[in-house]
């Protein structure tokens, strides 16, 4: 059994742990080829805040030829993307570097993955639709150094 000094040691290092900053993570390189996870529905954005305390914000994936996307309006998490666009995204208990790239000139790619996002979730995009701005901020989640 631990004496109470080490226990406290002990505690404390744990719980620092626990609260690494995603830049810190050991993380995986990024998939080069997002169509395998096309499936899934959900997926977490391990972001930084302002004031270097982690956050996990959980959104909506799609895939477009190959690559993955997220989509967010004018959000409290967004400005930490623009600040330290590397980040790690965790997928179904895996969690990968990417670097999170603004879409923003390509406008034929914008539209294409807005509508791979009302086409994979139907009505409950067309709801959330209602609280996103008429342009939303489209980002791709690409292979950090790429």
């Amino acid at each position: 059994m631990l004496d109470r000094p080490r226990f406290i040691v002990f505690a404390v290092t744990s719980a620092l742990l626990l609260h690494v900053a995603p830049s810190a993570r050991a993380l995986e390189p990024a998939p080069t080829d997002w169509t395998p996870l096309a499936d899934v529905q959900e997926i977490q954005v391990l972001s930084e805040n302002p004031d270097g305390t982690p956050r996990e914000t959980t959104v909506w994936l799609v895939v477009v030829d190959g690559q993955g996307f997220i989509r967010t309006g004018n959000t409290s998490w967004y400005p930490n993307l623009e600040r330290r666009p590397n980040i790690g995204v965790r997928i179904e208990e895996r969690e990968y570097a990417v670097r999170a790239d603004l879409i923003d000139e390509d406008e034929a790619l914008r539209d294409r993955v807005i509508a791979a996002f009302r086409e994979k979730y139907g009505w409950s995009d067309r709801m959330v639709g209602w609280f996103f701005p008429a342009d939303p901020h489209i980002i791709r989640l690409a292979p950090r150094g790429s």
